[in-house]
């Protein structure tokens, strides 16, 4: 009979599903090489992008806020795609092919190659990220009790890579140039690609992520199968993408109404319009107590980005300071610092899910409005060990590496409050016929962050006609400014977990 055939996606590995460990290996490969680049990314612009550039500061973080938003914008397309013509395997191959290609495009020391190499990435990274998620949880079945540990497993994978990848791939990029830095990075993503079609090869995923039954994939458009069409047209993206991202210059006068604005912060904010109008659209059809539960998670969406924002400055600002102001001699180069924020999550992640479980035997576990309101304080008084560190400066207004060690240990223990139990509670608090809209949404915060990233970048931008920026006159200019960041977050934190018994009580049974 055919229930007793155990089919190839049945076969275990320490209690698991064999395929979990081939998407486990293909997405650190896939995070070694995201996360490795842009450890090098910042630096790169400053150091040879934008060398010639007096506002070098400025154009930098301007072009690192237009990549990052639009890096994560592309998830919800991709996603969309996915669902309703290719298929995950189709489209993490996709993905995957097109982020080789940028990672070794990128190790072309040319202009025009950088910004089409940025684009060959955020196109890949709109089919593979979502897809990959997405494909761990189709290895189980509805209320499977290993799929929480399935996904930890999966997570950690994450994590290695973005520790490992800033380790390797910025050694290399000071030992032997930039280019061998951003090649082994594009080593990393086929290696990733490579495990995964070995896992396919071997039938470990079973049926799983086939392209979907409606048989789009091959209906024809303008005579074109959609099969073929999809990547047809992700290719066409590329030199869009690379146009908007190499707009980077302010559309408008300093104190006209358009100001430091470019095209992508244009449209960026005609996207978060549009996304109100349909979210108050929605609350007036819904019923007072699906209109509570969606405020919440409006307001919870709204407060994960604020913390992304002040999160995602590691890749960018953090990394400025850390070249420019901090004492790394014989420790470790700038770029090298990115590792540490996935360092501390590796160390933490266990503790910190141990303590929630403690708590809630003990019916002290804190709902999720207070978790989030605590990860905002850390995050705050992360920056404010930053700001005070120039107390601590030596005579070339270099400070010691203790404070930038501290800043992500606090940075993390924020991150782990908050980002584990946003996701699980939009998907609780949205009303089932809008919950893959709630998700895109919860997706485009973080290309939301990244705006928040360029406006705090361009603040900070430090102005310098000739290659010596550092001292205190830069110490100066990031501490003030990691000031007013501790404040902001420290504010927003107390205001949640103020509102918290409210919050609480919109939530309902939601915990």
């Amino acid at each position: 009979m055919s229930e007793m055939i155990t089919p190839a996606s049945e076969k275990q590995l320490l209690g698991h599903p064999q395929g979990l460990f081939y998407l486990f290996f293909a997405e650190l490969w896939e995070r070694f090489s995201f996360y490795g680049m842009r450890a090098l990314l910042t630096l790169y612009m400053v150091d040879v992008i934008f060398e010639a550039l007096a506002k070098k500061d400025y154009a930098t973080a301007a072009v690192y806020s237009s990549y990052g938003s639009l890096v994560y914008a592309s998830t919800v397309i991709g996603g969309r795609i996915s669902d309703g013509i290719l298929g995950m395997r189709n489209s993490i191959f996709l993905g995957g092919i097109l982020m080789s290609l940028g990672h070794f495009v990128l190790a072309i020391e040319n202009n025009v190659a950088f910004f089409l190499a940025l684009s060959l990435i955020i196109a890949g990274n709109g089919f593979f990220k979502p897809n990959i998620s997405t494909f761990v949880g189709s290895l189980y079945k509805d209320g499977d009790p290993r799929k929480d540990s399935g996904f930890t497993i999966f997570y950690m994978g994450i994590n290695i890579g973005g520790w490992v990848a800033p380790l390797l791939c910025g050694w290399l990029a000071a030992a032997y140039g930039w280019h061998y830095g951003f090649g082994l990075a594009g080593i990393g993503m086929l290696t990733g690609l490579i495990v995964f079609w070995s896992g396919i090869k071997k039938g470990v995923f079973g049926d799983k992520g086939l392209p979907p039954e409606n048989g789009n994939i091959d209906k024809k458009v303008a005579g074109i199968k959609q099969g073929i069409l999809v990547p047809i047209l992700a290719f066409a993206s590329v030199p869009v993408i690379a146009y908007l991202l190499s707009s980077y210059q302010a559309l408008g006068e300093e104190g006209t109404w358009l100001g430091d604005q470019n095209i992508v912060n244009i449209i960026f904010k005609l996207i978060g319009i549009s996304i109100l109008g349909y979210l108050t659209y929605i609350m007036v059809q819904a019923t007072p107590d699906e209109r509570k539960k969606l405020f919440v998670a409006v307001l919870i969406t709204f407060f994960m980005t604020i913390f992304w924002g002040f999160h995602e400055l590691s890749g960018s600002v953090i990394t400025l300071f850390a070249a420019r102001n901090v004492d790394l001699e014989g420790i470790m180069s700038a770029s090298q610092t990115n590792s540490l924020n996935s360092m501390w999550i590796i160390i933490l992640a266990i503790p910190i899910s141990m303590l929630w479980q403690w708590l809630s035997k003990k019916n002290l576990n804190p709902r999720t409005p207070y978790k989030f309101g605590m990860g905002l304080l850390f995050a705050g008084i992360s920056f404010y060990a930053l700001a005070i560190s120039g107390a601590s400066a030596n005579e070339s207004g270099y400070v010691p590496f203790a404070y930038l060690l501290l800043m992500y240990f606090l940075l993390s223990v924020g991150e782990l409050f908050m980002s584990p139990v946003g996701l699980s509670k939009i998907t609780d608090l949205s009303p089932k016929r809008i919950v893959a809209f709630m998700m895109g949404v919860w997706f485009l915060s973080s290309a939301f962050a990244f705006q928040v990233v360029g406006f705090i970048g361009k603040q900070l931008a430090i102005e310098s006609s000739d290659g010596t920026i550092s001292g205190f006159e830069t110490l100066t200019v990031y501490t003030d400014g990691f000031m007013l960041i501790a404040k902001y977050s420290l504010g927003a934190g107390l205001l949640v977990i103020l509102a918290s018994p409210l919050i609480k009580r919109l939530m309902g049974n939601v915990h």
